[in-house]
């Protein structure tokens, strides 16, 4: 009999695991780890909980999908739940799959379609008409993208026919062409590169700004009808909704055929992961679905999958070639991470020469040693990894990670299962924590790339990230590559960023445990971040979704004398530690939307952008029909012209003055 206390902390870890990383797949689109590597994670817990069924947690990953709503847009209650598909990764699986079936129903067909890797979101219509977007979130609620989703060309504003109302499922996907436009568009400009179409497309999607969602080139594939009111002839099944979808406008997957086996479904399956490369989206499986929508009515749903489709997730690709040497590489939290270097090989539309090897457990688990042929995989087009060693050289020996720093010579000590460097003045985890620290989730600055941070830090012109607001333009005109009008861009950036809401500011510190979610989430409680940095572990713990170790975390971080030094530092440099939004002027501007064109006399357009927001108006960049107000100044532009022909009001800057007057 095994031991159910080492069971209930085997699902525990499983469970903080797969929420961590559910946590960065559905709502950072930054993934670590590959879906092959994740869906054995959730196997593993998925056995456990069967076999242990009292010790299953409440809150378990197998319950729920994985993605919270955004706090950057509105929520949306789905009306249909918004499930996801349980996943095969063998034939065998699939025959079960149909075995299972048939006990309930005698007669079944099926219908197999290629799986897209992209965003799942919901389309609503009334009466024709496009009305509503949202993503699928946590099955349950969703994030509002409406505005955001009326940008792409494949998703029709007005139906074929005047339907009361359609409620949709579709999927988002960045073309394969327009995701290695953008990625050399990012590499350019020392942008923070996108992993993969699928992160591209829902980074794409979720933008505040609508007009940038526009540029991306972003499609819409629809694979499903959630709920239809129209009378004129009823659906019986799969392959007619499709038809009926096309016929309204949508873009479907462009083949569909029945088919009366799981044999025949799997010929089909085969045909198309040989032709994967031809299609202008990524797809990481294929999707067998029960084709009598009455058959799926019987066969029902668990409360995360329905019982009547499954994915077959196609195998990560693999390739071999030669370790030639293991670099170091020192993380922001002080973390050895190996990195295997190898003979260039191609995989998965990539040319690839280096591979994580996590850590020292998992080196000496799989024998790894430099020379070794090894095999490497990069499943879903995430982070390439070394599988295994298939032969060492002769004379090799185990490879053992340093026990001292590669960067500051200090000595390391293991922590679980990785090395961890503790000397707070180590230069790799200052590089590290800067480079996070302007990020685009955190203070979000511009044009500071990573090899520019490393020039600065080589040149000692920083030594942490205040100092970043203590650069002058000359010390710019010196980096490499920096030109007058780049030098006054990038100055312009740090010190525009000064300005961002705290949670920014919080997050961009990198203390452990807090992530954007946490950060906002203290951002929504506290009007001043000095309130967090003297708060007490019990006073943190008493807010809702800030447990233990995280409240722990902030407590010893602001503890830290290195932490105060830089904290004051912050404040002496005016960088904002305020919830503006919770210390508004008034309310007088409250859901207008302000657009500005023209040369702007009486104060600057800085000025009445503040002004704008502090009285709970919104700026922006650009002019839509969702603007109320142009606030016209000397030489108007395009935008008057604009605002003509969409009937926006435009005022004077003296009108605007004298609205927020009275």
């Amino acid at each position: 009999m095994e031991d159910l206390k080492i069971i209930k902390n085997k699902i525990k870890d499983l469970t903080e695991k797969i929420n961590y990383h559910n946590n960065l797949y559905y709502n950072k689109d930054n993934p670590e780890i590959s879906d092959f590597e994740y869906d054995k994670l959730f196997k593993k817990l998925l056995d456990l909980e069967e076999k242990y069924p009292n010790l299953k947690e409440t809150n378990s990953p197998t319950n729920k999908i994985g993605g919270t709503a955004s706090l950057n847009f509105n929520k949306i209650k789905h009306k249909i739940y918004m499930g996801s598909l349980q996943n095969a990764y063998s034939f065998d699986e699939l025959l079960k799959f149909e075995k299972k079936t048939k006990e309930k129903v005698s007669d079944v067909s099926y219908i197999v379609e290629p799986k897209v890797d992209g965003l799942s979101v919901s389309l609503e219509y009334e009466n024709g008409k496009f009305v509503r977007g949202s993503t699928r979130g946590d099955g349950f609620f969703g994030e509002d993208v409406t505005e955001n989703l009326k940008t792409i060309s494949t998703i029709p504003k007005t139906l074929h026919k005047n339907i009361p109302f359609l409620e949709v499922r579709a999927e988002i996907y960045m073309p394969t062409e327009k995701f290695n436009e953008l990625i050399l568009k990012q590499q350019t400009l020392k942008e923070n590169i996108f992993k993969n179409p699928r992160n591209a497309a829902a980074g794409s999607l979720r933008q505040k700004n609508p007009f940038i969602t526009s540029t991306r080139g972003l499609k819409a594939i629809c694979f499903n009808i959630q709920q239809i009111n129209f009378n004129d002839f009823e659906l019986y099944n799969h392959y007619d909704t499709i038809e009926f979808l096309k016929n309204l406008g949508f873009y479907t997957i462009p083949e569909s055929k029945i088919y009366f086996s799981i044999k025949d479904c799997m010929e089909k399956i085969n045909e198309i992961y040989k032709q994967k490369n031809f299609y202008d989206y990524e797809i990481d499986g294929a999707v067998i679905k029960i084709n009598s929508l009455k058959t799926r009515e019987i066969l029902g749903s668990t409360a995360k999958n329905p019982h009547w489709a499954i994915a077959y997730k196609y195998p990560p690709k693999q390739e071999q070639t030669i370790l030639r040497k293991i670099e170091i590489k020192v993380g922001r939290t002080g973390v050895l991470t190996p990195v295997a270097v190898f003979d260039e090989i191609n995989l998965e539309k990539t040319t690839i020469n280096r591979a994580t090897l996590h850590n020292q457990d998992y080196i000496t688990k799989n024998d790894i040693r430099i020379g070794d042929i090894i095999t490497i995989r990069k499943a879903g087009e995430i982070i390439p990894e070394v599988v295994k060693s298939i032969k060492h050289e002769k004379n090799s020996i185990p490879y053992k990670i340093p026990t001292t720093c590669p960067v500051c010579k200090n000595k390391v000590i293991k922590t679980n299962s990785f090395y961890v460097c503790i000397n707070p003045n180590c230069k790799a985890t200052l590089l590290q924590n800067i480079i996070h620290f302007v990020s685009k989730n955190a203070m979000n600055i511009p044009g500071l790339g990573e090899q520019t941070i490393k020039t600065l830090v080589k040149n000692k012109l920083i030594d942490d990230v205040a100092d970043l607001y203590l650069l002058k333009k000359e010390d710019i005109l010196k980096l490499e590559g920096f030109k007058e009008k780049s030098a006054n861009n990038l100055i312009y950036a740090i010190n525009n960023s000064k300005k961002n809401p705290y949670w920014r500011l919080l997050f961009g510190l990198g203390i452990k445990e807090v992530g954007q979610k946490t950060a906002k989430i203290l951002y929504e409680k506290y009007d001043d971040m000095i309130d967090i940095i003297n708060a007490t572990e019990e006073e943190l713990t008493s807010i809702e979704n800030i447990g233990k170790i995280t409240a722990l975390n902030i407590v010893k971080y602001f503890s830290l004398e290195k932490t105060k030094t830089l904290i004051k530092k912050l404040q002496n440099l005016n960088i904002n530690t305020i919830n503006v939004e919770n210390n508004m002027l008034s309310l007088k501007l409250k859901n207008l939307k302000f657009a500005i064109t023209g040369k702007i006399e009486s104060s600057s357009r800085e000025e009445i952008k503040n002004l704008i927001e502090q009285h709970s108006g919104t700026y922006l960049n650009s002019i839509s029909s969702k603007t109320t107000y142009l606030i016209v100044g000397k030489n108007a532009g395009s935008k008057l012209e604009k605002a003509k022909k969409l009937n926006i009001k435009t005022i004077s800057e003296q009108e605007f003055f004298k609205m927020i007057e009275n």
